[in-house]
């Protein structure tokens, strides 16, 4: 053979077909993003709040565009030597956490409307770096090498800390965002570090072939490997926002627009807990024995020191409402963590007990940022004494709002709430924890009191001094449409999730990923 039809032979090997449809959850936004980037230069200032709902019909499409993939069978970008190594798979786990981040994104899109075109802030710029940051955290479920996961966390982040900071002039605005990214920044060199070391020590970055490999490392090796697998989970837990990464939350999420803030405490850990998923499970169960209880001690201390600063919050300070629900988000993050620690020491079927309970924390948490958002717009100090009276000013709010803590808290009526974090007691049981099941129990005993105090405030009649202001304000302002959907979208949610659990329950019981 010549040597031209030699290298045409190797050069055939290397080329890689491309399944477009298993691709599209990813490539529309990103598609999307660069329409409005270039859209926004053409069109004059009247006409800018047309490219919001062509951000929101991006998102909704990239939605439906998950159904045709529901039987969790495709793959693509793999090695022509090996089938089996993929850089992207869309099984079941990489559908629902996709889903979970394209209808978070598309929530936070409706609540947008109305912020941008009220709040100046720059459309084109800002819906080209939402749908980005959307792009990015739809390709890191599917993604199964460690380079991949990287980009992924970083396209799903880097847009996150302009959105934090786009409210110009706004000191809060800037201090939040310049916080999230040098913290962030320094989570990731480390994890990248990590990364580094486990490539040295396996020669892979395919998390089926690391896998492998790690199970075989030789002795010399081993100090390297095992400190490859401790750093890079830090760039993940760094998204969880688990203890002790939590320190920009607080500030972060009351630094930044509302819709952002909503984003973050959904999408934000939908990626961090994916990563941790991915990298814990199928990269590195050779070493369960490191990152196991490593996982179950930040579980424990996230979900209790979060619960106690949530206490702590004053009803009468400024922005305590935001405060309080990044605080309850970091308790939360708590729970979420626990399954995920119980993988190391039973089997990673567990991790549906974390998949299911994010379904509903994302659900109601969006849902209680939106009726925060609707009554920012008569009280901007946002604080969570603003919301007594609020039935009386805003039936349907207030309904909404008492559903969405409830379920939160874990109470009747939101069953939905109950019975998630019933499954994560059990993942802990049944995997031997039983010290971080009592402890789970216990926060979970600690945040019903400032869950229900603010439940409790919403049906309370307002002051006098403030329930003609409250009722004036309320004939002023008419709550847009799209907060309206908002709003409406995930109180019908959580409804239909607490009449039948079992929707969101059944990934607790089976597994996620192929055998």
């Amino acid at each position: 053979m010549t040597a031209p039809a030699v290298l045409a032979a190797d050069t055939a090997t290397l080329v890689q077909s491309v399944d477009w449809l298993a691709i599209a959850p990813v490539v529309l936004p990103a598609a999307v993003a660069l329409l409005v980037l270039v859209a926004d230069l053409f069109l004059p200032e009247a006409r800018k709040p047309l490219l919001g709902w062509i951000s929101v019909a991006g998102l909704a499409v990239a939605t439906a565009a998950l159904l045709p993939l529901r039987a969790g069978d495709r793959t693509t970008f793999c090695l022509t030597g090996d089938p089996t190594a993929c850089s992207y798979t869309a099984d079941h786990f990489a559908l629902v956490i996709q889903f979970l981040v394209l209808a978070g994104a598309l929530v936070t899109a409706l609540l947008s409307l109305t912020a941008v075109r009220e709040g100046r802030i720059p459309a084109g710029e800002y819906w080209f770096l939402l749908l980005s940051s959307a792009a990015g955290a739809a390709l890191l479920p599917a993604a199964r090498d460690l380079a991949t996961l990287i980009v992924a966390l970083e396209v799903a982040s880097l847009p996150a800390f302009a959105l934090v900071g786009m409210r110009r002039g706004d000191r809060l605005s800037s201090e939040a965002a310049l916080k999230f990214f040098l913290s962030s920044v320094t989570a990731t060199a480390v994890s990248l570090m990590g990364v580094s070391f486990v490539y040295g020590a396996t020669g892979s970055l395919h998390l089926s072939q690391v896998a492998d490999r790690l199970e075989e490392v030789p002795g010399q090796l081993d100090n390297l490997a095992m400190a490859g697998v401790a750093l890079t989970l830090v760039g993940f837990a760094f998204k969880t926002a688990a203890v002790p990464f939590h320190f920009w939350v607080p500030d972060t999420y009351v630094g930044a627009p509302l819709p952002v803030a909503g984003y973050l405490s959904v999408i934000g850990k939908a990626v961090g807990f994916t990563g941790l998923v991915l990298v814990t499970v199928i990269a590195f169960p050779a070493y369960s024995d490191v990152w196991g209880p490593a996982l179950a001690v930040l579980a424990a201390l996230t979900m209790t020191l979060g619960n106690a600063a949530a206490l702590r919050q004053s009803p009468d300070r400024p922005n305590s409402a935001v405060r309080l629900l990044a605080w309850s988000s970091v308790g939360q993050a708590g729970y979420l963590l626990v399954p995920i620690a119980a993988a190391a020491y039973s089997d990673r079927d567990q991790i549906g007990s974390t998949v299911a309970y994010a379904l509903m924390y994302a659900t109601v948490n969006l849902g209680a940022f939106s009726v925060a958002a609707l009554v920012a717009r008569t009280k901007p100090l946002n604080r969570i004494s603003d919301y007594r009276g609020l039935y009386a000013e805003r039936p349907l709010a207030a309904l909404s709002m008492a559903f969405f803590l409830l379920c939160l808290a874990g109470l009747p009526p939101g069953i939905i709430g109950l019975f998630a974090k019933v499954v994560v007691f059990r993942s802990a049981v049944d995997a031997g924890l039983g010290w971080l099941a009592v402890l789970m129990a216990f926060n979970v005993v600690v945040a019903l009191y400032y869950y229900l105090r603010w439940t409790a405030l919403l049906f309370r009649p307002a002051r006098e001094d403030a329930a003609e202001g409250a009722a004036e304000g309320a004939v002023r302002t008419k709550t847009p449409p799209p907060v309206k959907a908002a709003i409406a979208l995930t109180a019908v949610t959580a409804l239909v999730l607490s009449g039948a659990p079992q929707l969101v329950l059944r990934f607790a019981s089976g597994t996620l990923f192929p055998q």
